[in-house]
């Protein structure tokens, strides 16, 4: 059986350990995988082939951030919406995101929710000619755009700047304005979000218990179903923690040293 290509994005320092071990999952899972950037990525596991993220969006003057955090999440956002249009059949994956087992989208539709209510978008796959799609790139193609699916307080005050003449940059905007809110919105809009597979497929750990994976694994594990396919490892977060509270070394006995020793992959 042939797998779905993972596409993936990176732009920035060099690979960490989280994502050296999810990119590595992929490859071991027998996943073809592409890593797209502009200026090329040190680190980058064996058997992935590198690929100029120009081919999908010409290469900005400045990486569109978000302000508070200074990720470049947004413009992962707006990247991953053309990436899919250009490429039918190819899967995108969050760099956290670990291959538990192989990835198979269901005509053409991949991805899960995180709750009753959002989809994410760190593992993602809808078919070329996806309405979302469409509309996703069409709402991105405006950086002061007033989105609709935001909490009112939110939206009020987005509003209120570009009634004033000082419309709200995408940058000043809450965190994930183009990401799981905007996907979830259009997905509803256009009758996809039915294909949104159970929390637990792709995240059956949810971003608030993500300690648990500097803890003994068996607590990971716990969560994991027989049909769990992935487990998302919330990036800039657990780096962070890995970081600050533990040196860079996940503890012995987590599940991140687990698999660290399953993949070869060294802190």
């Amino acid at each position: 059986m042939t797998l779905a290509t993972i596409a993936m994005f990176w732009d920035g320092p060099p690979l960490g350990f989280i994502e050296r071990l999810c990119v590595r999952s992929f490859v071991d899972a027998g996943h073809p995988v592409v890593m797209f950037s502009y200026g090329g990525v040190e680190g980058l596991p064996e058997g992935v082939e590198a690929a100029s993220a120009s081919d999908i969006l010409p290469d900005p003057k400045t990486m569109l951030v978000h302000g508070r955090s200074g990720s470049p999440a947004p413009y992962s956002d707006k990247f991953r919406y053309h990436l899919l249009a250009r490429h039918d059949g190819i899967v995108w994956a969050d760099t956290d995101a670990y291959c538990l087992r192989p990835f198979e989208p269901r005509n053409g539709y991949f991805f899960g929710r995180e709750n009753d209510n959002v989809v994410a978008s760190g593992v993602l796959a809808l078919p070329a000619a996806s309405p979302t799609l469409a509309s996703l790139i069409a709402f991105c193609a405006d950086e002061y755009a007033v989105p609709r699916w935001m909490r009112p307080v939110h939206q009020a005050e987005i509003e209120r700047r570009a009634a004033a003449g000082d419309p709200m940059h995408i940058s000043e905007m809450p965190w994930g304005v183009w990401g799981p809110r905007a996907l979830s919105y259009f997905l509803r809009e256009h009758d996809e979000f039915r294909h949104a597979l159970p929390p637990h497929v792709l995240y059956p750990v949810p971003f608030e218990q993500r300690r648990l994976y500097f803890l003994n694994a068996r607590k990971t594990w716990r969560q994991v179903k027989e049909d769990t396919v992935s487990i998302h490892f919330y990036g800039r977060r657990c780096r962070a923690r890995l970081r600050l509270k533990h040196d860079g070394v996940p503890p012995e006995g987590s599940i991140l040293a687990e698999l660290a020793e399953r993949h070869g992959v060294a802190a």
